[in-house]
């Protein structure tokens, strides 16, 4: 390890990485450009650009259909160089223009490419496809044969435009007998696959069995037959009629769950053999109806919303199994399909089902959810190649990696000679680096980036070491390394930079304020304890100071930080040659901050620049003791002990003390005044009119509650001098609240006061409006007859106005509190009750929310998730029996007031992550492949 602050170490400091053997490739960080090269007799894998597995598992397996590519490659192109003969110039990229095309070309250089991957993005672009969404691999497979069976279709060549009927396509029929006259009905269509429920079967045979199985139409679904001429009982199956060469089976894993809502992945075990003979199933017993295995798509994953694509694929030229997993290719042992280790990927679960145990020729899988099966021949595999003008395009593609590859070897290349000159350099350097005389001092951080070889070294930067003077400052030579001058003569030679600190370069200037500096302190610890001992003896007459209590307590800290804002000047005052002029200036604008917070002596000096009159603040110390303190704080302010007090203080402090005892006497007087009203007892009610009087007044709650507080601390807070009714009008002068009001919600704003009372308050303040009530009835009259009429009366248009003000008031609000009770039984909440009755505090959690302005959206579900760990998904909330539902919603058109009980019910935990995405995928409307080109956009 490095001693940092010494310079004479030069150990650690990067050098062991250069010392030993070193493998050239720690020279670069280039990988090999060969690994990306295909192998000998290797397929070539396809890139997956986020999401696009699926996409890939399907043209590995279309590209081994022989028949298919062979047809493809004598599509006739568009590329009108390529048609007139001319070629395609070589400054020119190849743009396909068509299905056709893209498939083509990605064809050919899955053929001959000598990439290990190829990027199919002009394909996927051309479908337009989100490369980011994953989509049903089913749904693409039946409308990628639609749109290549439709774009095909405009061929003249037969056997270019029927390729995909040949290879893919077989008929049925849809075979319904009356019951009553035997009559049969057939509706012959065609199929490109067979959509195989695999629900409630354990093989591939049962799950074709229940697709033919025949179905019976009776009560409501009952059969209308044309001769019977009326509805009878009937019976339905499906009849195969012909096969095609290629039979695509559709495992249908991926069902709609009704009790969730949305779509699950069936994770049945389905056995299946390598050899399918479907002539049982057929109409006709006569034909060739042997098929075997040739590809088996697997999904990997418990989620029907997510997951991974791969494909496993027989080669019809070899027979033998491969693993297409997107740049991936793994070629099987033998020449038998191995299943066995994507069976195990899938994630355990307490209910899963064991694997059955397969005979010989067999598989089983829970993860399948497409089998291919190609008619069973003799006829040997053609022999396919490429089209002169795809393989010219194939070629120029080489071309290009070989370049590339040429290119990432030169790096290689030029990397290691380079590695190996600078391994060479610090070796024989470094032997070199200890100095005795002459020598230099160099940046350590500069030394440590020379030996770090992931970051070539910069020009030699040594002015942040550098003093006020231009030289070395000795407080940064921790930061500095000795070095010999040979070996300096070398770095800037080759690197340049500077200044060039030799044996003369260190300043002699700093040394010296330096060595100052620490005599001084040592001076002030010494002064310290003097100081402390002439404290303790007792000043007589009038020699001594007044000093403040404050000022002696951190005495010893200020004249530190004087002593070291002078170190930081010298330091820092050369601040453009360092690079640190705005440091400079800030550190400036601080130490001038804390001037302002305390100078010595300065907390005795009153606002008039005289000594203060309060004694508590200040004490006496003897002329030794402040000859010492004045040796460090020269400019502070000097008081003897025989100095008067501010004159204009002691003023000032007679006025305060005559102003408390008129309060004190006001508030005397008007508390014994308006006793009842002080202490709010024998208050009057309007909802309960008094029968000794006819006239109440009113005056505002405001007014009181200011009173009371001066009448409790008359020292402390001012008078009240006026009662202000003017709040309670409005502008045309009519009074704000109705009768009935004033008895119940408005009664929190106004006050009642007796006739008495009022006679009082007229003589102690200043009134600017009279408000009263009158209760006016007749003898023996019926009490509901009675009237109550205001002075002033009632303003109607303002009193309206006034309450759309307060609703407003409720739903649009910048600050206010909503409590959030947290259930966490599952006991059921009365919608009746009040919310905070529902919840027990066994039962519930509660937050205060204080919340946003008002525009943004509310409730903040951050908020409450950081209050009770609660995910925003996993919050239901709900407000006086009514679900809060709208994300986008704000309280106030939720109903939401101040005040407002909310009850959260958190989700619980689901059972696995992938359940848990299920969720959230759902919650996304699900559109498809629409706006694709598979849908003809």
């Amino acid at each position: 390890r490095n001693c940092r602050g010494n310079p004479n170490c030069l150990v650690g400091i990067g050098e062991h990485v250069w010392l030993g053997e070193i493998d050239e490739n720690s020279f670069h960080n280039i990988d090999d450009p060969n690994y990306e090269r295909r192998k000998k007799n290797a397929f070539v894998g396809l890139t997956n650009l986020g999401a696009t597995c699926y996409v890939n598992t399907f043209l590995q397996m279309w590209f081994l259909n022989l028949e298919l590519r062979q047809a493809l490659y004598l599509c006739p192109s568009t590329c009108s160089e390529y048609v007139a003969g001319e070629g395609i110039p070589k400054d020119k990229d190849y743009e396909p223009q068509t299905i056709c095309e893209h498939l083509q070309y990605l064809f050919a250089l899955l053929q001959n490419s000598k990439r290990r991957y190829i990027d199919p993005s002009g394909f996927v672009k051309a479908l337009g496809l989100d490369t980011g969404q994953q989509q049903d691999a089913q749904e693409f497979s039946k409308l990628f044969m639609s749109l290549l069976e439709d774009t095909l279709s405009k061929q003249k060549n037969p056997d270019v435009r029927n390729i995909v009927q040949k290879q893919f396509c077989g008929e049925y029929a849809y075979v319904t007998v009356c019951n009553q006259c035997g009559r049969e009905s057939k509706l012959v269509s065609k199929f490109y696959e067979l959509e195989l429920n695999i629900q409630g079967h354990k093989q591939l045979t049962d799950c074709i069995t229940e697709f033919l199985k025949e179905e019976k139409l009776e009560g409501d679904n009952r059969y209308f037959c044309e001769t019977c001429q009326s509805k009878q009982n009937a019976t339905r199956k499906i009849r195969l009629l012909s096969l095609p060469c290629t039979l695509n089976l559709q495992l249908m894993r991926f069902v709609f769950d009704r009790q969730t809502g949305h779509k699950k992945k069936l994770n049945t075990y389905i056995g299946f053999s390598e050899l399918l003979d479907m002539e049982p199933f057929m109409e006709q017993k006569n034909g060739v109806y042997v098929y075997e295995l040739s590809a088996v798509l697997i999904h990997r994953g418990v989620s029907a919303y997510s997951g991974h694509y791969i494909a496993h694929v027989k080669d019809p030229q070899t027979g033998e199994w491969y693993k297409f997993n997107d740049e991936d290719i793994d070629k099987m042992e033998g020449k038998k399909l191995q299943l066995g280790i994507e069976e195990d990927l899938a994630e355990p679960s307490k209910s899963q089902t064991r694997k059955p145990k397969c005979g010989k020729g067999t598989h089983c899988s829970r993860n399948a959810y497409m089998l291919v099966y190609r008619l069973q021949t003799r006829e040997k595999s053609l022999t396919i190649e490429v089209p002169a003008f795809l393989q010219e395009l194939v070629e120029r593609d080489n071309c290009k990696f070989e370049e590339w590859c040429n290119e990432m070897a030169e790096m290689r290349k030029q990397s290691v000679a380079r590695g190996k000159i600078k391994h060479e350099e610090v070796k024989e350097l470094y032997k070199r680096l200890p100095a005795e005389a002459p020598y230099d001092f160099i940046s350590l951080e500069w030394l440590q980036k020379w030996l770090d070889e992931s970051t070539p070294p910069k020009p030699i930067d040594n002015t942040a070491c550098l003093c006020s003077h231009g030289k070395l400052h000795p407080d940064k030579i921790s930061i500095m390394k000795r070095i010999s001058e040979y070996v300096a003569d070398f770095f800037y030679r080759r690197y340049g930079g500077g200044p060039r600190l030799n044996v003369k370069a260190l300043c002699k200037d700093c040394v010296v304020e330096r060595c100052r500096i620490l005599r001084l302190k040592n001076q002030l610890n010494e002064d310290y304890k003097t100081v402390t001992n002439l404290l303790k003896i007792t000043v007589k007459g009038n020699d001594g100071f007044w000093v403040g209590k404050a000022s002696l307590r951190s005495w010893r800290q200020l004249a530190l930080e004087q002593l070291n804002e002078q170190d930081e000047d010298t330091e820092h005052s050369n601040g453009k040659m360092n690079g640190n002029a705005q440091n400079k200036d800030e550190s400036n604008e601080e130490k001038r901050e804390e001037e302002e917070e305390l100078n010595f002596n300065e907390d005795i000096v009153c606002p008039h620049g005289d000594l203060c009159i309060s004694e508590n603040e200040r004490r006496v110390v003897s002329k030794e003791a402040w000859e010492k303190l004045k040796q460090y704080f020269p400019k502070a302010p000097e008081f003897p002990n025989n100095k008067e007090c501010c004159s204009q203080c002691k003023i000032l402090e007679r006025e305060g003390e005559e102003n408390e005892a008129l309060h004190k006497m006001m508030a005397s007087e008007q508390k014994t005044s308006l006793q009842n009203l002080f202490h709010d007892k024998c208050r009057p009610c309007l909802g309960s009119w008094p029968q000794e009087t006819d006239e109440l007044y009113i005056v505002s709650q405001f007014f009181v509650e200011e009173w009371r507080k001066f009448v409790r601390r008359p020292t402390r807070c001012s008078p009240v001098s006026s009662v202000g009714n003017s709040a309670l009008l409005c502008p045309h002068g009519g009074l704000m609240f109705t009768y009935a009001s004033m008895t119940k919600e408005d009664s929190k704003l106004i006050a009642l006061i007796w006739p008495s009372e009022w006679e009082r308050i007229q003589k102690l303040f200043v009134v600017d409006h009279v408000i009263k009530i009158t209760r006016t009835q007749a003898a023996g009259a019926d009490p509901e007859s009675t009237l109550y009429t205001s002075e002033p009366q009632l303003c109607p248009e303002c009193r309206e106005g006034l309450l759309c003000q307060q609703q407003r008031d409720l739903r649009e609000y910048t600050q206010a509190t909503i409590y959030i009770h947290k259930v966490v039984d599952n006991k059921k909440v009365m919608k009746d009750a009040a919310p905070e009755l529902n919840v027990s505090s066994s039962e519930a959690e509660e937050e205060r929310e204080e919340n946003k302005p008002e525009g943004e959206q509310d409730p903040d579900f951050n908020q409450i998730m950081h209050a009770f760990s609660v995910a925003p998904f996993d919050q239901n909330l709900s407000i006086d029996g009514k679900i809060l539902s709208d994300d986008t919603a704000t309280l106030g058109s939720l109903g939401v007031i101040p005040e407002s009980v909310i009850l959260l019910k958190a989700d619980e935990p689901l059972a696995d992550y992938a359940a848990m995405d299920d969720v959230m995928q759902v919650c996304m409307p699900e559109e498809g492949f629409k706006g694709t080109g598979l849908l003809g956009h």
